[in-house]
């Protein structure tokens, strides 16, 4: 078995670039470091690194060995986090990071539902994308993230976190409160094919629903914040979908349920694959009871 010590120290060396500078980063003299890294290649049996025109090059060895130790660095900064917090429990903190919409409706539900009975509970909670989230809970930044993905396209799974559904949601229309189609039941997403639309992307569910339709929706403004998207459509400047969970916040405009089978997201919470605590799954409870509270009343 490889030993991580010298993984670790060669992991050094390729994203420094320089084998005195990584012994620097890991209180080692350059001479140690060549020592270990030298050790390594001769358990391996081929180099890692080769000293070209502008400095220390890998070789193709060395970019898959490199690859393993960023996860095995990883992994032990993730670790590390955790037994720190272990070590330090009376502080008793939980980091939630969440996308726009549930920072607007079930985080709050959920937090507040906590805090009930976790009265020395210090929360803190931010704002990401849905590229970002995951990355936080992976690196121990997050200790539980709140994502959703497309209901129709596949399950989306995250390497080195365990995913817990929250359930699914239905799209709605949100059109400007005067405008021409308010007074119907239920609206074919075709006959929005010419008006503007605000999305947060010009590729995401929104938008995917629209071809679905048989029309490629004109952006016109682009939004993920449920603020400045209520404000474009009660200006009566563009229209869009939103899920049913957040409709019922969003004053000064209309919704409208969508008629057949409607574009649908999953909600979904994650948590590492290891080592999560008491108190991440005292909250994905929470989380999962104020989502399915909000179906049924939704």
């Amino acid at each position: 078995m490889l030993d991580p010590r010298r993984v670790l120290t060669f992991r050094e060396v390729a994203v420094l670039g320089s084998f005195s500078r990584a012994g620097e980063s890991l209180s080692l003299t350059q001479s140690a470091v060549s020592q270990q890294i030298a050790a390594l290649e001769r358990q391996i049996g081929t180099r890692l690194l080769v000293r070209g025109g502008g400095g220390l090059e890998l070789t193709l060895a060395g970019e898959r060995l490199l690859a393993h130790a960023d996860v095995v660095s990883e992994r032990l900064r993730l670790a590390d986090r955790q037994l720190t917090e272990i070590a330090e429990e009376e502080h008793r903190a939980l980091r939630v990071g969440a996308f726009p919409s549930a920072l607007a409706t079930i985080v709050p539900a959920a937090l507040t539902a906590l805090l009930r009975d976790q009265r020395d509970l210090r929360a803190t909670v931010e704002e990401g994308r849905q590229e970002e989230l995951p990355a936080g809970v992976r690196a121990g930044r997050l200790h539980v993230a709140v994502c959703f993905q497309d209901a129709a396209v596949p399950r989306r799974e995250h390497d080195g976190l365990r995913r817990h559904d929250l359930g699914e949601e239905p799209m709605v229309v949100v059109l400007p409160s005067r405008h021409r189609l308010t007074r119907r039941r239920a609206i074919d997403l075709a006959d929005l094919a010419h008006e503007p639309w605000t999305a947060p992307s010009h590729d995401g569910l929104v938008v995917r629903a629209c071809r679905a339709a048989g029309f490629e929706p004109r952006i016109a403004f682009l939004a993920s914040d449920p603020l400045a998207i209520r404000a474009v459509v009660a200006a009566g400047l563009a229209v869009t979908l939103t899920s049913r969970l957040l409709a019922g916040e969003l004053q000064g405009v209309h919704t409208v349920p969508l008629q057949g089978e409607p574009a649908r997201r999953a909600l979904y919470a994650l948590l590492p694959d290891a080592g999560a605590r008491p108190i991440d799954q005292a909250m994905l409870r929470e989380l999962q009871a104020a989502a399915a509270a909000s179906v049924r009343t939704g």
